[in-house]
């Protein structure tokens, strides 16, 4: 199902982790989470590139790729802490669609099934069909609330005649019954799509959606902690799905389809970092990361970023459910805790 290699460059792990195998589970047994590579872009619908996000998320990175990334702010060392450990990439030909995201859904259960947290790199957005799904025959079918970042809603019905891509999964998995739409959330949207019958779909499912307009208008903070809120009622784990799209292209450029006015960096990493900290995730992909159309690893380096956040939320929340003395970061976002 995986390797202990990236698909597309030189052999790594995630900022030097150790390796394992998927087919010998002593090699990563004692993990808290788990990374996994999907370098799958077969379901671009504008510009291609990201199978090779995967690699440039695993090495962007200007310091010793040692294993330790101690957190300045929560005085956490989540990849230590956790027992990180790389599974290598999910071979997923582009041109496979199905076979792809079976595997990928495959590795994804078997990681899940055994209590630890697949971390998955992408990738285009199609696999969130398999990396939640995977998580959902774990957790519940139904019980696991998705929190959103992205541009798009990607809940279209079809793209280019095919039920799959980059633009339909959330359709799909509310469709399949593995997520609920009332327990749907998604952060940043903008632009110029869904059409009104998407849109229609997707208020028929009682999808809530937090628009940029909105959130600009309302405060990102106030957004995250009504959007935390409903995940967490009458659902059990949340799944958190990062399109680096939602961050303004200004920020992220490398990504395959880029709408201006989003996040910020900085604004991104807040959130990522308090969902972590705040609430049980059970899976998380970071996609779209597209290094071909990227400026000096600008977007590798966020994307980088956002899962060490993740990470370090996780680490946080560990120690907290123990009864430790915390560091808490001096952010608006947790204002309130």
């Amino acid at each position: 199902m995986a390797r202990i290699a990236n698909l597309y460059g030189p052999s790594s792990t995630f900022l030097g982790v150790p390796a394992g195998d998927i087919d010998h589970e002593e090699s990563w047994s004692s993990a808290l989470a788990v990374i996994i590579g999907a370098p799958f872009d077969g379901g671009t619908s504008y510009r291609s590139g990201a199978r090779f996000g995967p690699l440039a998320l695993r090495t962007a990175d200007y310091l010793e790729h040692d294993g330790r990334r101690p957190h300045l702010a929560l005085g956490v060392e989540p990849l230590g802490e956790l027992g990180v450990v790389d599974l290598g990439d999910v071979e997923m030909p582009s041109g496979e669609m199905e076979r792809s995201l079976t595997a990928l859904e495959e590795c994804v259960t078997r990681v899940a099934t055994r209590g630890a947290v697949p971390i998955i790199l992408g990738g285009d957005h199609t696999i969130a069909l398999a990396d939640i799904t995977g998580v959902a025959r774990h957790v519940g079918w139904g019980r696991v609330a998705v929190l959103h970042f992205d541009a798009h809603a990607d809940t279209a019905d079809t793209q280019f005649g095919s039920l799959y891509g980059h633009g339909t999964p959330m359709r799909r998995l509310i469709e399949s019954g593995a997520c609920r739409g009332d327990r749907f959330i998604q952060i940043g949207l903008r632009g110029y799509w869904p059409d009104e019958p998407t849109l229609a779909w997707m208020a028929s499912q009682g999808m809530r959606s937090y628009e940029m307009s909105e959130i600009v208008s309302r405060g990102l903070d106030q957004v995250l902690t009504e959007a935390i809120a409903l995940a967490l009622s009458d659902c059990d784990a949340i799944f958190l799905s990062v399109d680096v799209d939602v961050v303004d292209p200004g920020s992220a450029p490398g990504t395959g389809t880029p709408e201006p006015g989003g996040l910020t960096s900085r604004q991104l990493l807040d959130a990522v970092r308090r969902i972590a900290m705040e609430v049980p995730v059970a899976g998380m992909d970071v996609v779209e990361v597209s290094p071909p159309y990227d400026h000096a690893d600008i977007t590798a380096f966020l994307g980088n970023r956002i899962v060490l956040e993740a990470l370090s939320g996780m680490a946080w929340r560990r120690r907290q459910q123990r009864g430790e003395t915390l560091r808490l970061p001096t952010s608006p976002l947790l204002e309130g805790r």
